[in-house]
């Protein structure tokens, strides 16, 4: 599955990834109307407005990106209706040829790391049968538990080539209590990189790994290190645009060849009909917005490196 991400940012020229994570407050008021008239303001008419507001961006921009990530916490809250949008999301992107990075954060040991593998990307047998629960093609994982909490995610996409973005350093204003702590003169978070990049080398694609890290776009600083230290993992960064991260802070992330990142954003794209520059399109036509909001962002991204 790297080698897919890697040739659709190629072909994209797009090395971003929209993160869909709705909240009912992004979502425009006659798309919650409609479904609260048909379903009631209910967990099942909160679901439906997700799965159309969602359906509606990725029609307006799959074809301009390479990947997405659904984060399921906003699901989730709307119980079993909010993750069969969930899932219905992931399917309906993997059918426009989207390559789907469920935003999971997991972290468990021994069976229960196992159980959420097979579940997102692995398989389940139920008597003669074998399905994929929600069949993502990239999930995230909280490494912080250490390997007991990794390898069943690594056995897993070893035998169903999928991959993984382990946290290494995040952008939560408490990450330094734990991530920055100094241990042999040198911070955590580059210990976990060191990590990221071994098991890496276990799970080679092409020139890529199928493990990759997750890196906030609030500390350009930090890229250059994480990039030397994790040659061969793609960085997955969230934080552009809404959190701060430009393009110009982001050229470290990467590679010489250009690659190696893939930077996200989530309501910075799939909200921006509220924002100033986007106002003008008006709710009834957020969804045009929003792809407004990835060519910006794409040309923004492409011009930084093109000056690297």
């Amino acid at each position: 599955m790297i080698n897919k991400l890697t040739a659709k940012i190629q072909k994209t020229k797009a090395p971003i990834v929209v993160g869909l994570d709705p909240m009912l407050g992004y979502i425009p008021e006659h798309i919650l109307r409609k479904s609260y008239g048909e379903l009631g303001e209910t967990l099942e008419g909160a679901a439906d407005a997700i799965w159309q507001f969602n359906k509606a961006i990725v029609d307006a921009v799959w074809d301009l990106i390479p990947a997405v990530k659904p984060q399921i916490a906003m699901y989730e809250q709307f119980g079993i209706p909010g993750m069969a949008a969930f899932e219905r999301t992931v399917a309906y992107c993997q059918e426009k040829d989207l390559v789907v990075i469920g935003d999971i954060k997991r972290g468990d040991i021994g069976s229960t790391s196992a159980a959420y593998a097979a579940g997102h990307i692995g398989k389940v047998t139920v008597g003669n049968h074998v399905f994929s629960p929600f069949h993502e093609d990239f999930v995230t994982v909280n490494p912080y538990l250490g390997t007991d909490g990794v390898k069943p995610f690594l056995d897993v996409c070893r035998e169903e080539k999928k991959g993984l973005f382990l946290l290494v350093k995040t952008s939560n204003p408490s990450r330094g209590e734990l991530q920055d702590r100094l241990i042999e003169g040198r911070p955590l978070y580059e210990w976990v990189g060191e990590k990221v990049a071994r098991w890496g080398e276990e799970l080679m694609g092409g020139s890529y790994s199928y493990i990759g890290a997750v890196v906030g776009a609030t500390y350009p600083e930090m890229g250059r290190v994480l990039r030397r230290i994790m040659p061969k993992s793609y960085i997955l960064v969230p934080g552009y645009g809404a959190q701060g991260g430009q393009g110009r802070d982001l050229v470290h992330f990467f590679n010489e060849d250009g690659l190696g990142a893939i930077v996200n954003s989530s309501r910075g794209i799939i909200a921006a009909y509220k924002q100033e520059q986007y106002a003008s399109f008006g709710a009834e036509h957020f969804a045009e917005a929003s792809r407004a909001a990835v060519e910006a962002m794409i040309a923004d991204i492409n011009g930084a490196l093109e000056a690297k």
